[in-house]
């Protein structure tokens, strides 16, 4: 008799759930997984004995029971920590055009950057949601996040930021860090305030620490100190970029020549709100960002350029290629990233010759 509970809502069907048909087959339920949907790394002999199971106790695998007949959904699920900032719907776009030019749908998990919500998509919707494969945009997972995964053994990968024990497709954050400021450093800065992403640990963001990293370390080895009070978060919005300027210039003392952002929607808001200060860009101050958005160039600012629809789109084709048999297309790929001089840099008005000199030995 087959068991009924909340479990097997995963398969569509009331009554019947995947562990039912592993336990009839004798298999496992990640082989159950693999076979239904068409997945390589299963005999021909077991997929047949397992869809024959299957049917035989009414367990339907997908939201129709043709998905019995051709093993998939023909879906990728895309997770994504926000939908509003640049990177995030550029690389949604990537992921949608490669899906629409395969013949593929998209499934979006949208944590909208709240714990709780990623805690019910991993326990009641995502896990059990019947996609092929998951791509996940620049955000870490857990331990138990990645057993989940597992379990339900669908091809993976990560765009947008390293990952520990996942493949991933990005952009080297640190050395792309490095290389922006090594440019205010190249053009004599010494006096150069870091507005950085928040760290937000609940979503285990990588990427806001690498650019930190890379930040210190050129100017350590440059010779370049920076005081506690021109350390500066944000979120990486122009907003927190408009509110951040305003935190450093609201501080007494002395101010900075330049201003590493570690990505630059948060360079367009400290530079608007520079302007309404009466702070002229490059005059008074430099200003320098990371990612190349669309209106970097309007706008005339200096940054390390990325290409989040380019990434993208290379991990849907390596999870798509990975649906189609062939083996081992999902690995970790470093995507390009180039320094793009514009206007929103220049040398400060008395070049510190030792930070300048310091630098090009370091470059």
């Amino acid at each position: 008799m087959a068991k009924t509970s909340e479990r097997s809502q995963r398969g569509g069907h009331t009554g019947v759930s995947i562990e039912d048909v592993a336990q009839a087959a004798g298999v496992s339920t990640a082989t159950v997984s693999r076979a239904v949907r068409g997945l390589p790394r299963v005999s021909p002999a077991t997929r047949e004995k397992i869809l024959r199971v299957a049917e035989e106790l009414g367990y339907v695998a997908s939201l129709s029971a043709s998905g019995l007949a051709t093993g998939r959904t023909k879906t990728i699920g895309v997770l994504a920590p926000y939908v509003d900032r640049w990177f995030f719907f550029k690389a949604i776009e990537g992921v949608d055009r490669e899906l629409h030019a395969r013949g593929y749908n998209l499934s979006l998990f949208n944590l909208g950057g709240q714990r709780g919500a990623r805690e019910r998509l991993f326990s009641k919707t995502m896990v059990y949601k019947q996609i092929d494969a998951l791509l996940v945009l620049c955000m870490s997972l857990t331990p138990e996040e990645i057993a989940d995964l597992q379990r339900i053994d669908i091809p993976l990968v990560i765009v947008g930021g390293p990952v520990e024990d996942c493949p991933s497709i990005g952009i080297d954050d640190y050395a792309a860090s490095v290389e922006a400021t090594m440019h205010l450093l190249n053009l004599g800065h010494r006096e150069i305030a870091l507005l950085h992403g928040q760290d937000d640990s609940d979503l285990n963001f990588t990427v806001p620490r690498l650019r930190i990293d890379g930040f210190t370390d050129a100017m350590t080895s440059a010779g370049c100190s920076m005081p506690p009070e021109w350390d500066i978060f944000g979120n990486f919005t122009v907003g927190s970029g408009q509110e951040a300027f305003e935190e450093l210039w609201g501080k007494p003392g002395r101010k900075p020549t330049a201003i590493f952002c570690a990505s630059d929607e948060m360079a367009m808001g400290a530079m608007l709100q520079a302007r309404r200060r009466g702070v002229r860009v490059p005059e008074d101050l430099s200003i320098i960002g990371i990612d190349n958005h669309e209106f970097s160039e309007a706008m005339g600012l200096t940054t390390v350029a990325q290409d989040p629809v380019e990434q993208a789109q290379l991990g849907t084709r390596m999870l798509l290629d990975e649906l189609a048999g062939a083996t081992g297309s999902v690995r970790s790929m470093k995507a390009p990233h180039r320094l793009i001089i514009r206007e929103s840099t220049a040398p400060p008005r008395a070049p510190c010759e030792e930070c300048g000199a310091a630098a090009e030995a370091k470059s």
